[in-house]
């Protein structure tokens, strides 16, 4: 298909850590229930799945924010639990507790059964609605497609749902450590195939979610969630040229591991708001864009408050990039929260344009 070509490539240029007018900005859960065109989206559709699963519904609230905010990227409108839920393990929400799974993986017995789903027949609700969305967008910013990282899926199949600490996956981890071995890998392959898929329809640019890598001890965390990432990085296919597709691997609580997650190949780093700016650029020396990294709790904040700390964030990389603003994209160090003000949204925004002008 030929799509238009890109108004606004800061967020892929900053990727490159080429330079830029101003530093790109995008938010982690800009498509969200903060949002009342959202919440009306959903009414409509009359549940998350419902919406996620139907590519003119992911289509329509993955454009509402920028509608509002003169953002530098949309993302994929989806969850990260798609993968899992395509190898058989019936992915359901309950409210107020969030994603469950029917059928959890809790043994070897199990994890023998899993296999990569099928792109097309399992997981082409996700592509179609990449392609509509990168049709739609028109050119006006890229688009970004996503997943759960391997360890983080294994969390949720292997708990069930969300989890306080992660007793059971960590107790396979320990006790079996060749069947979580067996999970990850299984689940790495599935994780290299949904990107590759989203890029071929059309997402410019991927971000793998490490959102429970903070949970493991270091030792653990090298074992059964860096080594999968490492995988990542070295097998996905980016395409070529212009048309390359970069990886960003995030993850929640990973400031320990930035050097080695600048060593993977990934061409960005998301990191959280636990880490100075300043030191990962420092500690990354250069060979990876960052991306991040404020708290998404400052939104609760006055405008005044926000505007500070946007220009706290933005200082704080240049003075550690050797006083370039290049190679950052500005982000929260994690999601959005659904009683967010969408005003406040704004002033960050606006702040990240303004403070950021070459």
């Amino acid at each position: 298909m030929i799509h238009a070509p890109l108004q606004n490539d800061r967020f892929l240029r900053a990727l490159r850590r080429e330079p830029v007018d101003r530093t790109p900005v995008w938010l982690m859960r800009q498509a969200g229930r903060y949002l009342p065109e959202y919440r009306a989206t959903r009414a409509r559709a009359g549940s998350f799945l419902a919406m996620a699963k139907n590519p003119d519904l992911a289509c329509e609230v993955t454009l509402q924010p920028l509608e509002r905010f003169p953002l530098d990227a949309a993302i994929l409108f989806s969850d990260i639990l798609t993968v899992p839920d395509a190898m058989g393990l019936g992915l359901y929400f309950v409210d107020g507790e969030g994603p469950k799974f029917e059928r959890p993986v809790r043994s070897a017995a199990d994890i023998a059964k899993l296999a990569v789903p099928d792109m097309a027949a399992q997981l082409g609700y996700v592509t179609d609605a990449v392609a509509l969305i990168r049709c739609e967008l028109r050119g006006r910013v890229p688009l970004i497609g996503f997943s759960g990282s391997p360890w983080t899926l294994a969390c949720y199949m292997v708990e069930g749902g969300g989890s306080k600490d992660f007793s059971r996956v960590k107790a396979l981890a320990l006790n079996d450590p060749q069947a979580m071995h067996r999970l990850l890998d299984v689940t790495t392959d599935a994780v290299i195939a949904y990107l590759d898929a989203q890029r071929i329809a059309g997402a410019q640019a991927l971000q793998v979610f490490d959102t429970w890598g903070g949970v493991l001890s270091p030792s653990m965390y090298r074992e059964f969630s860096l080594r999968y990432l490492e995988r990542i990085a070295r097998e996905l296919p980016r395409g070529e040229g212009a048309d390359a597709a970069p990886l960003i691997l995030f993850g929640k609580g990973n400031g320990a591991y930035l050097e080695e997650l600048a060593a993977t190949g990934a061409e960005g780093v998301g990191v959280d708001w636990t880490v100075d700016l300043g030191d990962a650029a420092r500690r990354s020396g250069g060979r990876v864009a960052l991306q991040g990294n404020l708290d998404p709790v400052t939104l609760y904040a006055a405008p005044d408050a926000i505007r500070r700390e946007v220009g706290h964030a933005l200082d704080a990389y240049r003075d550690g990039n050797g006083g370039s603003r290049d190679g950052h994209v500005f982000n929260l160090g994690h999601g959005m929260s659904p009683d967010m003000d969408p005003g406040h949204v704004a002033v960050l925004v606006d702040a990240v344009h303004t403070l950021s002008a070459r």
